[in-house]
């Protein structure tokens, strides 16, 4: 990858960069982030903002083939997306027993419903 053009937006991209790799890293561990989006996130941010660090997600043993999947395909594994739909049941129970109001709950199910059905609506490498 070339140097980065100079821009005054660049210390913006990196913040999102490094936020959602950040986030990403969370989701690793907690049920109810994502980790594919924030990946991606951070690796589309860095290719603007960052080019060590993109350098070191696409060079990632984790993160460097769900990157290029995703920007050379539009895939998504299948490991990926069972994992996704995994976590998302599991915080999606989670949020129907502690819900202040039920209608919470019902909004959050249908906000991963449709999340689910466009994973699983993408391809895979």
């Amino acid at each position: 990858m070339t140097s980065l053009p100079p821009s005054r937006w660049r210390w913006a991209w990196w913040l999102l960069a490094w936020f959602s790799l950040v986030l990403a890293l969370l989701g690793a561990v907690l049920p109810v982030l994502p980790t594919v989006p924030f990946v991606l996130l951070a690796a589309y941010a860095s290719a603007r903002g960052s080019d060590r660090l993109r350098r070191w997600l696409t060079g990632h043993r984790q993160f460097g083939p769900m990157i290029a999947d995703w920007e050379h395909h539009g895939a998504v594994s299948r490991r990926a997306k069972w994992l996704a739909s995994t976590m998302m049941v599991a915080a999606g129970l989670l949020v129907f027993f502690t819900a202040p109001l039920p209608w919470v709950a019902w909004l959050v199910w249908l906000t991963m419903a449709t999340v689910a059905t466009w994973l699983w609506r993408r391809p895979e490498p």
